[in-house]
C-alpha cells in the first residue's frame, strides 16, 4: 500500500448502494489519512457523494464514457461490477485494479481478483463492499455496529427543536423493494396524533401519482402533506436533515436518514438476499420491522405478506415511546 497515494471508487449504481459504500472511503481514510480519493457514480448521485468529507473528487460515469474525464489514480476498486469502467481502467493503465472474481470481464481487465458471494453471504453489504479493499492489505472484518462512525457526513444544519415531531413517509421505492402497503401509511397517518406530529410524503412525481391513483383522497383524509416531486436530491437530502424520523421500505432515502442520524424506520421482508442483514440501514438511530419467520412464500410475488402483517399498531406505539 506504501505505493497508492491515490484510489478511485466506482459504485455506480442505486442511492442506498452508494450510502452503504461511504464508509468504505471513511475506513480508508482513517488507516491513511493522505490518500485521495475519487468515487465514480452516476451524475444524479452527486450531492449524496459529495456529503461525505472523506472523498476528494468526484467522477461522472457519463463523462468517463465520452472522454470528458480521464481516469488517473494508482489503484482503482469496482464496488459494483462495471463493464464499461472496468474496460477504462485498464485502458487509462490504472496499475491496480480490483473486482470480484466472480465477474467475467473482470478476469482480463482486472489484475486483483476478490472471491466472495454476496447473495448468499450472510454480511451486510456494507461488510461485504469492504472485501474488495483486502488486496491493499487492509483488514476487512468490521463489525456492522462500527461501520456507521465512517460515513463521513458532517450535520447540515444546526439542530432545531421543533414544536413538532417532522415524519417523513417514504412509501414507494420504484418497484425496488418490498413495499409496506399503502393503507398502513395511510392508517398510520390518521392514527398519530396532528398536535404531535407534522407527517410529510415524500417521492418521485411518477410515485405522487401512484398515490393518488391507489387511493385517491390519501393526503385529503389522512392530513398528510404531499411532497412527491419537489425535490431534486440535494433538496431532498436536506430535507430529510431537517427532520426527524423517515419511514420507508428499503430504499434510497431510508439509508440516507440513517446517514445523517436521523431516526430512521424501515420494513423488510425475511427472504435471502432482500432481508434487513443484508440490506438494514447501518447508523446510531435505526429500527427495522421484520417478521421472524423464514419466509419463501413471497420469493417470487410483488406483494409481501410478510411486510403486510407489520401491524400499524405497532409502528405507532415505536414512534410514541421514541417521542414522549
Amino acid at each position: 500500500m506504501e505505493n497508492i497515494k491515490s484510489i478511485i471508487i466506482s459504485r455506480t449504481d442505486n442511492l442506498g448502494d452508494v450510502v452503504l459504500t461511504l464508509p468504505l472511503c471513511g475506513i480508508l481514510k482513517a488507516i491513511y489519512p493522505k490518500i485521495k480519493i475519487s468515487f465514480i457514480g452516476k451524475a444524479y448521485t452527486k450531492p449524496l457523494i459529495l456529503l461525505s468529507k472523506h472523498v476528494d473528487e468526484f467522477l461522472d460515469r457519463q463523462d468517463i464514457i465520452l472522454g470528458k474525464a480521464i481516469l488517473q489514480a494508482d489503484a482503482i476498486a469496482f464496488i459494483f461490477p462495471d463493464e464499461s469502467m472496468a474496460l477504462a481502467a485498464k485502458k487509462a493503465g490504472i496499475k491496480t485494479r480490483i473486482g470480484t472474481s466472480h465477474r467475467f470481464f473482470h478476469w482480463f481487465t482486472c489484475n486483483k481478483l476478490v472471491s466472495f458471494t454476496r447473495k448468499n453471504s450472510d454480511l451486510h453489504e456494507s461488510q461485504l463492499n469492504l472485501k474488495l479493499l483486502k488486496p491493499l492489505g487492509i483488514n476487512t472484518d468490521f463489525a456492522l455496529d462500527s461501520i456507521g462512525q465512517y460515513y463521513g457526513i458532517e450535520p447540515l444544519v444546526r439542530s432545531i427543536k421543533n414544536k413538532k415531531v417532522k415524519l417523513i413517509f417514504h412509501p414507494k421505492s420504484k418497484g425496488s423493494a418490498r413495499e409496506w402497503p399503502l393503507q398502513h401509511y395511510f392508517q398510520l397517518a390518521c392514527k398519530l396524533d396532528k398536535g404531535k406530529y407534522d407527517i410529510y410524503v415524500t417521492g418521485t412525481e411518477a410515485e405522487g401519482n401512484k398515490i393518488e391513483s391507489e387511493m385517491p383522497n390519501f393526503f385529503q383524509n389522512s392530513g398528510a402533506i404531499d411532497m412527491t416531486g419537489k425535490f431534486s436530491l440535494h433538496d431532498l437530502i436536506a430535507f430529510i436533515a431537517q427532520s426527524d424520523a423517515l419511514i420507508a421500505c428499503s430504499t434510497g432515502p431510508l439509508h440516507i436518514a440513517a446517514a445523517l442520524g436521523k431516526n430512521a424506520i424501515g420494513f423488510y421482508p425475511s427472504i435471502k438476499p432482500m432481508h434487513a442483514g443484508r440490506w438494514q440501514p447501518i447508523g446510531n438511530n435505526v429500527k427495522v420491522f421484520t417478521l421472524d419467520k423464514n419466509c419463501i412464500d413471497c420469493k417470487n410475488t410483488i406483494l409481501c405478506t410478510c411486510i403486510s402483517n407489520i401491524g400499524v399498531e405497532i409502528v405507532k406505539q415505536y414512534l410514541d415511546n421514541s417521542y414522549s
